[in-house]
């Protein structure tokens, strides 16, 4: 990962300019910098306004456009009835700590796969592998991330009751008696 933010900056003719490369660039060659974990910044070259995430995203749904797509449309709806929600940003965070536990999954599973067939160039080797192991895992996977899934469903379930509960004692003092205001 580099030290320094990469800055790209993106111009009105929707032309993206890596100013440490000193050329445009496209999205495929952005897609590349995230591939590679590289820290970068897309700004707007007249108002300096953070574009990073629209870019992300541009990306993704050219990704999603093409071959097979990643996001079911039930998922996607979900996501839009979580916007302007109380629950936006407990999600967000929820997605991202979910994420982080899946690729430190998958870089675990990665690093045996290297102590088992070594640290050469055996990409091919391992695609092979790979394949095998999860045809032949398949359904151990699927239950397994079944279970995941519904173990994240439980903690999410809980995490909502607690936030009602706690919402409940808090307004629970505040009994309005009809009969207080009036004279009598």
């Amino acid at each position: 990962m580099s030290e320094t933010v990469r800055l790209i900056k993106k111009y009105p003719n929707r032309r993206l300019y890596d100013t440490r490369a000193s050329a445009y660039i496209t999205l495929s060659d952005v897609k590349e910098l995230v591939l590679k974990f590289e820290s970068f910044k897309v700004v707007d070259a007249k108002t300096d306004e953070d574009l990073t995430r629209s870019i992300l995203l541009q990306i993704i749904l050219e990704e999603e456009s093409g071959g097979v797509p990643l996001f079911s449309c039930e998922l996607l709806s979900g996501f839009i009835r979580f916007y302007g929600s109380a629950m936006q940003g407990m999600l967000g965070k929820y997605l991202e700590n979910n994420m982080r536990t899946f690729i430190d999954f998958q870089t675990k599973l990665q690093e045996q796969s290297r102590a088992l067939y070594g640290a050469g160039d055996h990409s091919h080797l391992q695609a092979d592998f790979w394949a095998q192991f999860l045809n032949f895992q398949q359904p151990a996977m699927q239950s397994m991330m079944t279970a995941y899934m519904d173990q994240s469903k439980k903690m999410f379930q809980s995490m909502q009751d607690r936030l009602q509960s706690q919402t409940r004692n808090m307004f629970s003092g505040y009994h309005a008696d009809p009969e207080e205001g009036s004279e009598k």
